[in-house]
């Protein structure tokens, strides 16, 4: 385990790959594969995030507020976004339970306040597997009550221009002006990914449902490739890319649909009691893009 450049950071390192992780939000804040980043730090509050945990949920809640079992129940603002957003282990500092030099793991817990009526117990490794990035999330609900709980993952990929994305949905859900859900339905041919293609250069925030939680991402300038494996609970994922930077884009795997609270069926939370609890594992392999012959 080798010492990062500030004291809440530390690198792990396994062959080609190279990942700095830090306390603040169990995040990731840089990763390579042979040299070459594949992760871009542009997340968190002062953009130095290049993976966080969303956890207990991700993604914002429509008015701050939900109703669950009878109970009304409200949020505040966490960041300068009016609406809560994306839980709270991304902005909290958590504690360092093993390190070393291929692994890591950290734990976060809360308690219910006026910001968030969620008190949780929540867990993050870090792990080099052979070439892979692995990170498994969990949660347990620590409070006095069942409350929907979620989690996912929010890793900020390396965009260029020639970035081509394999993934494949049954059902996107279009986007409100307020950042939230609004209506499914098919897929949009600019935003399908079945076959593979290059990025659309268009604003995208959507969810979408239905995939076999596998997409594999290519990039030919940089010679290296990624096949991306979701597991457990997480069975739905985002895409995001900004139209104000062209240098990375977001292939979020959650386990529900942003404001889950006010969806049919909690948009895929899960209901947990008291001690119950709920997993998910992301795994990003790295490879080199085999060379194309010429004239192809």
């Amino acid at each position: 385990m080798n010492q990062g450049r500030a004291e809440d950071e530390i690198e792990l390192r396994r062959g080609d790959l190279a990942v700095r992780v830090s306390r603040r939000g169990a995040a990731v804040a840089a990763a390579t594969y042979r040299e070459t980043p594949f992760l871009v730090a542009a997340g968190g509050l002062d953009g130095t995030m290049a993976n966080f945990a969303m956890v207990p949920f991700g993604n914002r809640v429509e008015g701050n507020a939900m109703s669950f079992a009878g109970r009304d129940y409200a949020f505040q603002p966490n960041t300068s976004d009016p609406l809560y957003r994306h839980g709270d282990g991304w902005l909290g500092l958590w504690q360092m339970e093993e390190a070393s030099m291929e692994h890591a793991q950290f734990s976060f817990s809360r308690s219910a306040d006026k910001v968030s009526p969620y008190a949780y117990l929540t867990r993050q490794e870090i792990r080099l597997v052979g070439d892979a990035l692995v990170l498994t999330l969990s949660v347990e609900n620590r409070g006095e009550t069942t409350l929907p709980f979620g989690l996912g993952q929010h890793p900020f990929f390396v965009r260029t221009s020639k970035t081509r994305l394999t993934i494949a949905a049954d059902r996107y859900w279009n986007e409100r002006p307020d950042h939230l859900p609004d209506m499914p339905g098919p897929v949009p041919d600019d935003f399908d990914f079945r076959s593979g293609k290059l990025l659309p250069q268009t604003w995208m925030n959507n969810a979408f449902e239905g995939w076999n939680r596998r997409a594999a991402i290519a990039w030919p300038e940089l010679g290296i490739q990624a096949a991306l494996k979701a597991e457990g609970a997480l069975d739905r994922f985002m895409l995001y890319m900004p139209i104000n930077r062209s240098d990375f884009f977001c292939l979020e795997p959650m386990s529900h649909l942003p404001n889950g609270h006010h969806l049919p069926e909690f948009g895929g939370l899960a209901p947990l009691a008291p001690g119950e609890a709920l997993a998910g594992k992301m795994t990003i392999e790295l490879s080199a893009l085999p060379v194309q012959p010429e004239g192809r």
